[in-house]
This record gives structure tokens, C-alpha cells and sequence, in this order.
């Protein structure tokens, strides 16, 4: 027997199957292969029509159970990873009334700035752990402000895992994780933040039911059955948003653990005790997918939007021809600091742990003479774990106390020279680690269900890809890092 985990991306929908004894990966497919379309009637929207969503699922359950040779009727149940901060808007029919509101839209910024105004900072960072910002939350008051006609038509609003486990069940809920990335959690007082609601002018009976992120969230009705091609009747047990989940795949469920991901941006989501945050206006605060009230498990992420971006606009102006495994020798060739070249890699959009600023990378210490291609390869691999340290250094201050740094193998964590200079800087070891999201989707429904008597059991199977341990000569990485904060004070000057 099997578990199906969905990974619902913007880019494709990633599906995997896992045995339901052992828990290691039978196949894993995506689809399409060609990414998916993001639709921007105006400078800075992104959206996308979620029945499409919806299509690609079924396309991906054919394709992964041709690939494996499975029969369906083997497939035990369902988990759900999903895009992050999406808006989908449905009606009393449950049928969707607008494309959905992705999390790269940038519309509401002003819409979530207003809101923080109007609440205030202090109740905002003491009982949302988050200012509203360009969540969930600010995208349907904007829809309420620029659509009210549609808005009048509103039943309920959902993240886009909620709209798929709609299409599954019939039955249309949330989580509190989900509530929470939408920052609609109230931790104060372990509900719905409806007083926020209110502030924005929104009833709260828009929220779906608020179900366990291990659960039996609903069945298979016969109308998916027929287009996806499962069982009708297994169970969806679990849903969480990409980032939670990608930390429960890495096994990160308690305080001191970090799961990090380095792809075209970078993400450092690490776990804490503390249902509080001194540094909510740098980083976001999310109840983790084992948030308890009264067991606080809080997921407080930072973002770095310049980071693998930066290394493939790196390669493909300075060595196009190059595998990055060739480009990660060529960086490794020259030694720590690239001989006082450095670079910041702010240069994809504002950043939110440097108060939204958007000011574009920088180089320093360019000398004609002494640099090489090499030398700006290490510099810019040196420049991203620079600022996950940075990062890092944010979220210790915001009461996160560092034990381990977990990172899937599909990302710059590949990079010895990269991890390296991460681990020493922070005295953390860092493990790189065979999963992905659908893969830690699928054991997660597992788990809940029962068939393991804890994620790590599920995940026993995985392969430790690399490891990563700190270098004695921490002298040399500490002078390169602080010339390097040096550089950052002076670009936020």
C-alpha cells in the first residue's frame, strides 16, 4: 500500500508515492514539464486560474501511477503541500469567482501597510507575531476595496492547498498554520484573529472550518475519484504551506532546528518555543505544522530574495558553458574572501529583513588587475551565505537558539565551499538530505493516519547526501564576513 503527497506549486504540481511500511520513495514525477503560466494583467500581479491547479493534479496522479506501476486502489490516502499567501476566492456553490491571487502579487503592499497602521505595531507583533504586510489577509481587503461587486459574491476564501482539498473532499476548510500564513492567527489567544477582521471592514464567517494539520480532513468524493483517478473514500490527512512542510520533510519539528532551502531565493525557517518576536518587521512568525496551544512550535522564516538568482545571473554572464558543479570548483580554486572582492545580493526586489529596502546588489573591491572569473564566482557564492548568516544572526535575536541546519540536495547547500562558510560562521553543523516537498507530504498523511509513530520513523529511509562541519580556520571566514557587514552598513547608510 501507498501515500500520495501533492506539492502545489506555481511553477508545476510535484507528486510522489511512499510505501506505507517503509515509507521510502516508490516514484516521484511533475507536472507539466513546461512551467506553469503566471498571468500579470498589471506591473507587479501575479495570479493564476486554481482550476488549472486542479487539472495539473489529476494530470500528475495519472502520470505518477503509470511511471510506478501502481494500481490506485493501492493508494492509501493523500497529503497536501502548497504555495504559500495565495488568495482563492469561492461562492455558495463553491465555485471560484476570481484567479487566484498568488504569493509573488505585490498589490496589497499598501492595502497590509495601511493595516498596520490602523492596528497598530505593538498589537500586531505582540498577538500576530507579523505585521500584515502583502499576506493573505491585505489580498481579499484589497479585493473588498478595488471589486466589491465580486467581493458581495464571497462565501468563503482559502490558500490554495484549502482549494484543492475542496476539490478532493467537497468539504471546504483551513488550519491554523494556514490561518496563520495569512496572518489571521491570533497567538495571544489561540483563535482566529477576528478583531483584524473587523479592522479591515471583513466578516468573519469568510473563514472556512479551521481543521488539525493531521487529520481526517475529508474524503475522496466520487466526482474526484472519476477525474483524478484515486480511490473514492481514502482520506486527505495532512496540509501545510511549502515552507512548514519542507521543514517537517527535513524532520525539523522542535526549537533549535533550521530547515533552509538556497534556490532562486533563499529561505532560513527556523523552529522556536517563543510565541513572541522582537524582529516581526524582519522576518515572519507562522504556526508550525506541530503548533499546539499551549506548546508553542513557531516556524519564524526569513527570506532572501537574492540568492540562487544571483549565481545563475553569475554563471550566465561570466561562464554560460559551465555546470555549476564546474563553477563551484572554479569558486573554490581562489582563496577565502576572493582576494577583498565582495558582493551584496540584494539585487532581486526589496528585502524584508533589510526593512524592505531595494537598493540592487553591489560589488566591492573590484580590482582589473588581481580578479578573475574565479574570483567572482567565490565572491558571489560568499556574498549569498553571507547573508544567510546575517539572516541567522536576525533570527538568534529574535530568540532562536541554533542547534542543527537541515537543507533538501536540489539546492546551493550542494556547495561545499557555500555550506562551509555557513557552518563555520555559525558553528553549526548543516546535513543536505534526499526528500522533497511531496515526498515529506505523502509520510506526513502517513504519520497522521498511523502507519508511523513519528515523522522520523517515516523518514528513516532517507539518504544523508552531504554533511557539513566547522573549519578550524574560522579567522579567515570571521575577516571576509565582517569586511562584508562592513559593505552591508555602508549600502544601508
Amino acid at each position: 500500500m501507498y501515500w500520495i503527497g501533492y506539492d502545489i506549486g506555481s511553477s508545476s504540481i510535484k507528486a510522489a508515492l511512499i510505501d506505507a511500511e517503509k515509507g521510502s520513495v516508490k516514484s516521484t514525477v511533475q507536472y507539466p514539464e513546461k512551467e506553469m503560466e503566471i498571468q500579470s494583467p498589471k506591473a507587479g500581479w501575479a495570479e493564476q486560474d486554481p482550476e488549472t491547479w486542479w487539472q495539473h493534479v489529476c494530470e500528475a496522479t495519472s502520470k505518477l501511477l503509470a511511471v510506478s506501476a501502481v494500481n490506485s486502489n493501492e493508494i492509501k490516502g493523500i497529503g497536501i503541500s502548497y504555495q504559500m499567501h495565495g488568495l482563492v476566492l469561492v461562492d455558495k456553490e463553491m465555485q471560484v469567482l476570481r484567479p487566484s491571487i498568488i504569493w509573488c502579487d505585490s498589490r496589497a503592499v499598501e492595502t497590509g501597510r495601511q493595516l498596520f497602521l490602523e492596528t497598530g505595531s505593538e498589537k500586531c507583533l505582540s498577538n500576530l507575531l507579523n505585521s500584515p504586510g502583502n499576506f493573505t489577509l491585505s489580498k481579499l481587503k484589497w479585493v473588498k476595496e478595488n471589486e466589491p461587486l465580486l467581493f458581495d459574491q464571497v462565501h468563503k476564501f482559502m490558500l490554495p492547498g484549502d482549494f484543492i482539498a475542496l476539490k478532493l473532499t467537497g468539504h471546504c476548510s483551513t488550519t491554523i498554520s494556514g490561518l496563520s500564513e495569512g496572518i489571521l492567527w491570533d497567538f495571544k489567544d489561540d483563535k482566529s484573529a477576528n478583531w483584524l477582521l473587523e479592522v479591515a471592514g471583513i466578516s468573519p464567517d469568510l473563514i472556512p472550518e479551521v481543521l488539525p494539520t493531521f487529520s481526517d480532513q475529508g474524503r475522496i468524493t466520487k466526482a474526484a475519484a472519476l477525474q483524478c483517478g484515486l480511490p473514492k473514500g481514502i482520506p486527505v490527512m495532512y496540509r501545510a504551506g511549502d515552507q512548514p512542510n519542507n521543514a517537517l520533510s527535513l524532520n525539523v519539528l522542535e526549537p533549535g532546528e533550521i530547515a533552509a532551502t538556497g534556490g532562486t531565493s533563499g529561505v532560513v525557517y527556523a523552529i522556536s518555543d517563543q510565541a513572541n518576536t522582537v524582529e516581526g518587521e524582519r522576518i515572519n512568525c507562522f504556526a508550525h505544522v506541530n503548533h499546539q496551544p499551549g506548546t508553542a512550535r513557531i516556524g519564524k522564516m526569513l527570506c532572501i530574495n537574492g540568492t540562487g538568482i544571483q549565481y545563475s545571473w553569475m554563471r550566465s554572464q561570466v561562464a554560460p558553458d559551465v555546470s555549476y558543479h564546474e563553477l563551484n570548483k572554479m569558486a573554490a580554486s581562489v582563496p577565502i574572501g576572493a582576494n577583498n572582492l565582495r558582493i551584496l545580493p540584494f539585487g532581486n526586489g526589496a528585502e524584508r529583513m533589510l526593512y524592505n529596502e531595494n537598493r540592487g546588489a553591489r560589488v566591492s573591491g573590484l580590482n582589473f588587475n588581481r580578479h578573475k572569473k574565479e574570483h567572482l564566482l567565490r565572491a558571489s557564492l560568499e556574498g549569498i551565505a553571507f547573508s544567510f548568516v546575517y539572516g541567522l544572526e536576525i533570527l538568534e535575536r529574535d530568540g532562536v537558539n541554533l542547534s542543527r541546519v537541515k537543507a533538501g540536495n536540489d539546492n546551493l547547500f550542494q556547495s561545499e565551499l557555500f555550506s562551509n562558510t555557513i557552518s563555520t560562521l555559525t558553528g553549526t553543523n548543516i546535513e543536505v538530505v534526499e526528500t522533497t516537498g511531496a515526498v515529506g507530504a505523502a509520510r506526513a498523511a502517513a504519520w497522521a493516519f498511523g502507519d508511523f509513530s513519528s515523522i522520523d520513523e517515516a523518514a528513516s529511509t532517507d539518504q544523508l547526501a552531504a554533511s557539513f562541519e566547522p573549519m578550524t580556520n574560522t579567522d579567515e571566514y570571521q575577516e571576509a564576513y565582517e569586511l562584508w557587514k562592513n559593505d552591508l552598513k555602508e549600502y544601508l547608510t
